[in-house]
This record gives C-alpha cells, sequence and structure tokens, in this order.
C-alpha cells in the first residue's frame, strides 16, 4: 500500500496559531498538537511535541539499534510502543522548558504511526483521529475532558458547544497528568485518516467532514477541511493532517 498524506493549519480568529503538526510518510508518522490556550508559550509547547515525535522516529529509522528510553510491554506492538516512547519523550521536554514566561505551556497531541506491523494512535487531550472507512466516519480517539469523564459516570451532559465545561481537558503534556491513551489500529487500503484539532472538528462535525475526506488528493482534501471550518465560523486555530491509504 502507499501513503498519500498532507497537512494544513490556519491561525482562524486567533492572533497567534498555537497549532503546530507533522506529517511525514517515509516515516509513518502523523502528529497534530494544540498549544493550551490562553497560555503564553502554548505554541512552544506544541512545537515542542511534535519536533519531540519527530526527532525520536528519524532516530529510529535512522538506527535500527538506537535505545529507547522505555522497554516495549507485554502484548504491545513496535507502533504502540514507538508512540508510548515518543509520548514519554514529548511530556520530558515540554516539563523541561516549563520556566519562567513559559511556566504554564502545556499541549494536547494526537499522532498516528503506521509501519509493518501495523499501525497505533496515542493521544493527551482533545486533539482527535478520525478514520473514514467504506463512507462511514469513526472517532478513534475519546477526548481527555470532563465532559467524557461525566457521561462514562452515567451523567447526562449536553454538547461540547453547549456546555461551560467543553473545552476543560483533564490530561495535557506539560502537565502532572500526560499520560496518553495507546491502541492498535488495523489499517485497510482504501482507509482516510484524519488527525485535528478542535478548532476543525467543532465546526464542522461528522457529517460535513465525512463529505469532504476522500474527494481528491490529501493536500487538497487538509486545505479544504480548514477553509471550511474558518468559513462555519471556527474560533480557534484550525489544523488538519490527512492519512490517506492507497493501493500501490
Amino acid at each position: 500500500m502507499r501513503i498519500d498524506s498532507a497537512g494544513w493549519t490556519h491561525v482562524g480568529r486567533r492572533s497567534h496559531n498555537e497549532d503546530a503538526w507533522e506529517a511525514r510518510a517515509e516515516l509513518g508518522l502523523f502528529v497534530v498538537a494544540d498549544g493550551l490556550g490562553g497560555y503564553e508559550g502554548g505554541e512552544v509547547a506544541s512545537r515542542c511535541v511534535v519536533d519531540t515525535f519527530t526527532g525520536f522516529c528519524e532516530r529510529v529509522a535512522r538506527d535500527s539499534e538506537a535505545t529507547w528510553p522505555h522497554r516495549p510491554r507485554p502484548g504491545s506492538s513496535r507502533e504502540e510502543d514507538l508512540l508510548l516512547n515518543c509520548t514519554w519523550l514529548a511530556q520530558r521536554a515540554v516539563l523541561a522548558r516549563r520556566v519562567g514566561h513559559l511556566r504554564e505551556m502545556g499541549s494536547t497531541v494526537v499522532a498516528l504511526t503506521v509501519g509493518p506491523g501495523g499501525a497505533a494512535v496515542a493521544h493527551v487531550g482533545d486533539s482527535r483521529l478520525y478514520r473514514l472507512r467504506d463512507g462511514r466516519l469513526e472517532a478513534l480517539t475519546r477526548d481527555h475532558s470532563l465532559l467524557e469523564e461525566m457521561r462514562e459516570a452515567g451523567v447526562e451532559t449536553p454538547s461540547r458547544g453547549e456546555s461551560p465545561f467543553g473545552h476543560l481537558i483533564t490530561r495535557a503534556l506539560g502537565t502532572q497528568n500526560g499520560e496518553p491513551t495507546v491502541r492498535r489500529l488495523e489499517v485497510r487500503v482504501g482507509d482516510v485518516f484524519l488527525l485535528c484539532s478542535d478548532g476543525l472538528y467543532e465546526p464542522l462535525g461528522p457529517e460535513r467532514m465525512a463529505s469532504r475526506l476522500g474527494q481528491g488528493r490529501a493536500a487538497e482534501v487538509a486545505e479544504a477541511l480548514v477553509r471550511e471550518a474558518y468559513a462555519a465560523g471556527s474560533k480557534d486555530n484550525i489544523t488538519a493532517v490527512v492519512v490517506a491509504v492507497r493501493a500501490e
């Protein structure tokens, strides 16, 4: 199979862009990070996260004997362990830079890796991964948020956009709780993955995202999604990374 991937970002209606992204098909790595809004240094944190993921994957690709900071977990795939190590390293990197005027910074992250053993996703916070398969869009991550915790406890909650707690996340890199959720994924030819920040999925919703995904090359789709989210009134930074799995 062949990977067609691309990303696009827009500052939206904010004064600066705290989102960062990377799409490296040759590494099988795709990342979106969203710096914590309202905190000075959010853009520093998100770039630090993306650079840490990319740097570790580049090192592993160059040197098959490279040392991993954490040993493989029993039953985990190589792809799961790769993302877990990337996340631990990113957490350490952001924490090390939280000094002075950067002392309150943090970032979400969602990352996808596709390798010989399959694929995996890791996420912290409320940046998301979706998969379009056979015309059906599925969310492959569940937000680390107060709303999701309330729902899991059986409490009826309004939609994210209608709740005063809609943007309260319970995990972020650079905070005391930067623990990722990591899971293995199955990949098929024809799958289209979307990694995105909340500035994209909030104004569009699943139906509009599904209708746009799979229409054309990844670069065209990523740009179109971001532009459509802006036109729909997104007030946040807007970022999309599209990963399409094609036949050879």
